[in-house]
C-alpha cells in the first residue's frame, strides 16, 4: 500500500469531528433577551408614572418561563440547532409586548397587550410542538399537496365573513380575530420547496429558449404557477394586497434558488411593476395609498391635517439618533393602526435611529441564520424550505419598513413579532421552530449524525 493509500485509509477510519451543541450560549442569550424586555417594560412605567409598573415581575416571569420551556424543547430534540433564532425571537416578541403595552397607556379602553400575550403564549406553544414532534423536516415533503390544499382552504375562508376596513382577510370568533393567510404562507412555502426540489433539473435545463432566458415546459412549470395564481388571485379579491406581494416575492425567490437562473429575478421585477401599475389604476384603495406615498404632505398643504404616513414620518424625525425614550413619544397621533401597521414608528420615535438599527440587525441576523442553515444542507428540499421561510421574514420586514418610512407605498401587514396580530406572532414562532429544525439537521450531517 502506498503512503498516499495509507493516509487515505487512516483518514477514512478517523472518528467524525464532534461539534459543540452551543445550548449554553442559547440559554445565556435568552436570559439577556428576557432582561432587556423587562428593562423596557420598567422604563415605560418610570417614564409615564415615575414608578416601576406593578406587573413587571409577572411579565418577566411569564416571558422567562415561556423562553425556558422553548429552550428545553430545543435542548431535548434539536441539540445541534442554531443557538441564535430562539433568543432573537424572544427579544423581538418581548419588545413588541413592551411597545404595545406602552401604546395601551394612551388608549385605556382598547388594551391589546393582554391579548397579544395570549397569542405569544400560543406561538411559543406551537414552537415547542413543532420542535418536539417534527423529528425530521424532510417528513413535510411527503405532505406537500396536503399543505397546498390546506393553504387554499385557509385563503378562501375569510370570504365567508364580513369585511373589515374594506378587506376580507380576517375570521372573527369569540372576540379573537384570525388571519388565515398568515398560516397559508408557511404551507405554501412547504409546497413550493417540495415541488421545486423534485423538478429543479427540469426547470433549469429543459424547455424553450427565448432570447437569453430559458423557459421550462408548461407541464413542469404549469402546476406551481397555477397554485401561485390561485392563491394570489384569492388575496386580490379579498383586497389583501400586501400578502399578495409577499407570496409573489416568495415564489420568485424560490424559483431563482431552485434553478440558479438570475433571469427569473428580472422577470419577477417586471411582472411586479406591471401588476402594481395595473392594481393602482383599478383599485381605488391602492391608488389612494400610492398618492399618499407620492405626496405624503398633501393633506397638510390642503389644510386637512396630517395623514397616517406623514404622522409616521414626523415620529421618525422626532426620534433623532437616540430617541425620546420609551413612553415619551407621540406616535399615538398616527391613529387606529399605531399598534399594528405603524408599530415601527413608535420604535423609531422612542428608541431613535440607534434602536431602529438594532431591531433591523436582529431581523437581518435571523434571516441570515435561516439562509446559512439552508445552504449548509446537502438535500434540496431542506435548502429551499429554509431559504423560503427566511425570505418570508425578509420580504415582510422590507415591505412594512419601506411602507412606514415612505420608501415604497404602504401595504397592510404586521411587523414580525413586534406588531399587534395574533396570527402573525404564532406563525413567526412556527417559522423559527422550522429554521431551528433545519439547522439541527444541517449540523448533524457534518457530525456524522444524520437525522433519523
Amino acid at each position: 500500500m502506498t503512503k498516499a493509500g495509507t493516509v487515505t485509509a487512516a483518514q477514512a477510519s478517523a472518528p467524525a469531528v464532534r461539534l459543540r451543541r452551543r445550548r449554553g450560549i442559547e440559554l445565556a442569550l435568552i436570559v439577556l433577551a428576557v432582561l432587556l424586555s423587562v428593562y423596557g417594560y420598567c422604563a415605560v412605567g418610570l417614564a409615564r408614572t415615575g414608578t416601576v409598573p406593578p406587573g413587571a415581575a409577572g411579565y418577566g416571569a411569564g416571558l422567562g418561563v415561556l423562553a425556558l420551556l422553548a429552550h428545553g424543547a430545543v435542548r431535548l430534540r434539536a441539540p445541534y440547532g442554531d443557538p441564535l433564532p430562539l433568543p432573537i425571537g424572544v427579544l423581538l416578541n418581548g419588545l413588541g409586548l413592551v411597545l404595545i403595552y406602552r401604546l395601551d397607556l394612551e388608549t385605556p379602553g382598547e388594551r391589546a397587550a393582554p391579548t397579544q400575550l395570549v397569542w405569544s403564549t400560543l406561538g411559543v406553544g406551537l414552537f415547542i410542538i413543532v420542535v418536539l414532534l417534527l423529528r425530521d423536516h424532510r417528513v413535510l415533503q411527503r405532505y406537500s399537496y396536503v399543505c397546498v390544499v390546506a393553504a387554499l382552504v385557509l385563503l378562501l375562508l375569510p370570504i365567508l365573513f364580513p369585511a373589515v376596513n374594506g378587506a376580507r382577510i380576517w375570521i372573527r370568533i369569540a372576540g379573537f380575530s384570525i388571519q388565515p393567510s398568515e398560516f397559508a404562507k408557511v404551507l405554501l412555502a412547504v409546497f413550493f420547496a417540495a415541488y421545486l426540489a423534485a423538478n429543479r433539473n427540469a426547470l433549469a435545463y429543459t424547455g424553450r429558449r427565448l432570447w437569453r432566458m430559458q423557459f421550462p415546459t408548461g407541464r413542469v412549470l404549469g402546476p406551481i404557477v397555477t397554485i401561485w395564481l390561485l392563491s394570489v388571485g384569492v388575496l386580490v379579491l379579498e383586497r389583501d394586497l400586501g400578502t399578495s406581494l409577499l407570496y409573489f416575492g416568495l415564489f420568485v425567490v424560490l424559483l431563482y434558488v431552485a434553478t440558479g437562473r438570475t433571469g427569473w429575478i428580472a422577470v419577477g421585477l417586471v411582472l411586479a411593476t406591471l401588476g402594481a401599475v395595473a392594481v393602482g389604476h383599478l383599485e381605488p384603495h391602492v391608488g389612494g395609498r400610492i398618492q399618499d406615498w407620492l405626496h405624503p404632505f398633501a393633506t397638510i398643504e390642503a389644510g386637512l391635517g396630517p395623514n397616517q404616513l406623514s404622522q409616521s414620518l414626523f415620529a421618525f424625525a422626532a426620534g433623532g439618533v437616540l430617541g425620546t425614550g420609551l413612553g415619551l413619544g407621540h406616535s399615538i397621533l398616527i391613529g387606529f393602526a399605531t399598534k399594528s401597521d405603524f408599530i415601527l414608528a413608535t420604535a423609531g420615535e422612542e428608541l431613535g435611529l440607534a434602536g431602529l438599527a438594532a431591531i433591523f440587525l436582529l431581523y437581518a441576523l435571523l434571516v441570515e441564520r435561516g439562509y446559512r442553515a439552508g445552504l449548509a444542507l446537502r438535500e434540496p428540499f431542506g435548502r429551499l424550505l429554509a431559504v423560503g421561510l427566511a425570505s418570508i421574514l425578509a420580504l415582510q420586514v422590507f415591505v412594512i419598513a419601506g411602507g412606514v418610512t415612505g420608501l415604497i407605498p404602504l401595504t397592510g401587514m404586521a411587523m414580525p413579532f413586534l406588531a399587534q396580530g395574533g396570527s402573525s406572532v404564532v406563525t413567526n414562532w412556527a417559522i423559527v421552530a422550522l429554521l431551528i429544525r433545519v439547522s439541527d439537521s444541517a449540523r448533524r450531517q457534518y457530525d456524522g449524525r444524520e437525522a433519523p
